[in-house]
C-alpha cells in the first residue's frame, strides 16, 4: 500500500504529464506484480463495488474519533471530500500495516458479505493500522470514489516504458473484459493468449470537435464526409466462428443485443472481421431517438417486446481487421473500399454502411451540416482519406463537426449540494418552463458555470430558499438560465413529457425576467421539428 499511496500523492501534487509518467514508471519498477496489476485495474476503471454504505462510514468514523455526528457532518461539508474528512478526524495509527495494495483489495472484497457489526470492526481496525495518507487512499477505494489524475493514455505510456513494448500493443492488451482477480500482470501484459485474442477489441480512435473553419482543412478531395450518428460506439468482432460486441467503454455487450448473434439476422460469411461503427435504434430506414436505445442500455437480457420496440443496427463506418490481418495502418480510403465490399457480402439487415456524403465545396458541406438534424444526425464526421486508424483521441485526421446545440430558457426552481470540492455549494439545479401559469420542471443541469458564477448562484439559493428537502432546496423562481442540449424526445417518465440529451448551462440570462422564460409548447415544437 505504501508504494501505491506514494504514487497517488506524487501524481496529485503535479500537473506535469512527464512527471506523472516518470512516477508511474518508478512505481511499476519497484512494486510487486500483484500491486502493479491492481494499480492498472483501478486506473482502468475496474473498481470493486462499494461494500459499505457511506452513512455507516460517517457514523463509525465519528464514533472512533470521539466526536458527535453533527460535528463530523459539518466538517465534511467544509472539507468537501468524505475520504479526506475521515482520514483527518481519526486518531493517529496505532500500528503500521504492511499489507500490500493487492491484499487490501482482497480485504475489501471479503467485507461484502459480512454482517454490519463485523464490517465496522474490520474497517475500524484498518483505519487504525494506516497512516493518514494511506487511510485517505483506503477510504477512496472503500467508497468506490477512487480517482487519480492519470488518463488511460498516460498509463499506457508508462506501461510501454516499463515493459519496453509498443504503446499500441499495450493499449490493445488492456482492452477486454479482464478482471484483476482472474489474471496476473504477466498474463495480461506480457504473455500472449491466443484464445483471449479471439474476443479482444482494438482501442478506439476518437475525433476532436472541429475547432477551425472547414476551409482551413485544405482541398475537399482529400477528405471523406459522413453523418455523425447518435448511438453507442461499438466494435463487432467475428473471429473463428465466435462473435462479440464491445462498447467504447470496454464493456462486452453481446447479450444485450441478440440481433447480432441471431443467425437469421446475421449470416456470418467465411471471412473474419472487426467492424467499427455506431449501434443505433433504427426502424423503417431511419434512426430513432437515442432515448429509445436507453431502454436497452441497462439490461443484460432483453425480451421480445423490447426487441420490437427498440430495434437496432450497426451503422458500420470502418474495418479494422479482415481475415486476421490488422488493417489499421492502411489509409482510410483502402479500409473503406474493403468495408463496402464486406457489408455488401454480409447482406445483413442489422449491419448497414454509413454512406459517404458527396460534396464539391466546403460551403455545400456546411449547408448539409447545419441541417443534419433533418436526417436524425448530430452533425458530420470528416476523415482524411490517407489517415490510418489511430489509438485514442488525436488531432488532424478525424474531426467531428457537430450542429450547434438547441437552446431553451428555463427558470431555476430547485438546487442541491454538489459533491467533492462542490460539497459546500449548491451546484446542481432543476429548471422549469411555463405551462399556463405553472412552472413545470423539464431538466436538471450542473455544468457550464464558472466558479464565480456558481458562488453567485449559491448565495442566491441560500438567500431565497422556500423549503428544504434534505440536501435539496426549493427557491424563489427568479433566476433564468439558458440551457443548451444536443437532442430532445418525448418521454412518459417525466412530468414535462420531454427528455433532453446532454443538457448543460449555457449562460445566466440576467437580461430576462422569469415570465420571459420559454413555454412547454416551445419544447414540444422542437420535438415536432426534429421528428419532421
Amino acid at each position: 500500500m505504501r508504494y501505491f499511496t506514494h504514487l497517488f500523492l506524487t501524481i496529485d501534487q503535479t500537473n506535469s504529464t512527464l512527471k506523472k509518467v516518470e512516477a508511474f514508471v518508478r512505481f511499476l519498477d519497484e512494486a510487486p506484480d500483484n500491486d502493479k496489476l491492481w494499480a492498472v485495474a483501478l486506473l482502468a476503471g475496474k473498481r470493486p463495488k462499494r461494500s459499505v454504505r457511506t452513512n455507516q462510514l460517517r457514523e463509525w468514523a465519528a464514533e472512533l474519533a470521539g466526536i458527535p455526528l453533527w460535528l463530523f457532518e459539518d466538517s465534511y461539508h467544509v472539507v468537501g471530500d468524505l475520504a479526506e474528512t475521515i482520514a483527518s478526524v481519526l486518531p493517529a495509527d496505532e500500528s503500521q500495516s504492511d499489507r500490500s495494495l493487492a491484499e487490501w483489495m482482497t480485504y475489501l472484497k471479503e467485507l461484502k458479505d459480512q454482517p454490519d457489526e463485523e464490517k465496522k470492526i474490520a474497517i475500524s481496525e484498518a483505519w487504525l493500522s494506516l497512516s493518514k495518507h494511506e487511510r485517505f487512499v483506503f477510504n477512496k477505494l472503500l467508497t468506490g470514489g477512487f480517482r487519480m489524475g492519470v488518463s488511460q493514455k498516460l498509463m499506457v505510456r508508462a506501461l510501454s516504458k516499463h515493459l519496453n513494448e509498443d504503446e499500441n500493443m499495450v493499449a490493445h492488451r488492456l482492452m477486454g473484459n479482464w478482471k484483476p482477480e482472474e489474471t496476473s500482470f504477466k498474463k495480461l501484459l506480457v504473455e500472449k493468449d491466443a484464445e483471449e485474442d479471439l474476443s479482444k477489441p482494438y482501442p478506439f480512435y476518437l475525433a476532436y470537435q472541429l475547432d477551425k473553419e472547414a476551409e482551413e482543412l485544405g482541398n475537399t478531395t482529400d477528405w471523406n464526409a459522413e453523418y455523425k450518428w447518435d448511438g453507442i460506439r461499438g466494435q463487432l468482432i467475428h473471429r473463428k466462428g465466435t462473435l462479440h460486441l464491445w462498447s467504447r467503454g470496454e464493456e462486452l455487450i453481446t447479450e444485450r443485443f441478440p440481433e447480432f448473434t441471431d443467425k437469421n439476422s446475421l449470416k456470418i460469411a467465411e471471412q473474419d472481421f472487426v467492424l467499427d461503427g455506431e449501434i443505433l435504434p433504427f426502424r423503417d430506414g431511419e434512426p430513432l431517438p437515442f432515448q429509445v436505445l436507453q431502454t436497452r442500455i441497462g439490461r443484460k437480457k432483453v425480451g421480445k417486446k423490447t426487441l420490437e420496440k427498440a430495434p437496432v443496427i450497426l451503422m458500420a463506418y470502418d474495418l479494422l481487421e479482415l481475415n486476421g490481418k490488422d488493417l489499421r495502418h492502411t489509409p482510410f480510403s483502402e479500409r473503406r473500399a474493403k468495408l463496402e465490399k464486406l457489408v455488401n457480402e454480409l447482406n445483413s439487415p442489422v449491419i448497414q454502411l454509413s454512406k459517404l456524403i458527396e460534396f464539391d465545396s466546403w460551403k455545400k458541406l456546411q449547408e448539409l451540416q447545419e441541417n443534419a438534424r433533418e436526417v436524425k444526425a448530430e452533425g458530420i464526421m470528416l476523415k482524411q482519406k490517407r489517415s490510418p486508424y489511430l489509438v485514442g483521441r488525436k488531432k488532424g485526421d478525424w474531426w467531428k463537426w457537430k450542429v450547434d446545440p438547441l437552446l431553451i430558457d428555463g427558470v431555476m426552481i430547485y438546487a442541491m449540494r454538489g459533491h467533492g470540492r462542490r460539497a459546500n455549494l449548491y451546484s446542481d439545479y432543476t429548471f422549469a418552463v411555463w405551462k399556463g401559469n405553472e412552472l413545470i420542471p423539464f431538466t436538471k443541469a450542473y455544468s457550464g458555470l464558472t466558479d464565480k458564477e456558481m458562488r453567485e448562484v449559491d448565495r442566491f439559493v441560500k438567500q431565497n430558499t422556500i423549503e428544504r428537502f434534505g440536501p435539496v432546496r426549493s427557491v424563489e423562481p427568479e433566476m433564468v438560465f439558458e440551457i443548451a442540449f444536443e437532442g430532445i424526445a418525448r418521454s412518459s417518465r417525466h412530468k414535462s413529457g420531454v427528455a433532453l440529451r446532454f443538457p448543460r448551462i449555457s449562460r445566466i440570462r440576467y437580461d430576462k425576467k422569469p415570465a420571459e422564460a420559454n413555454k412547454l409548447e416551445d419544447l414540444e415544437d422542437l420535438i415536432e421539428m426534429i421528428e419532421g
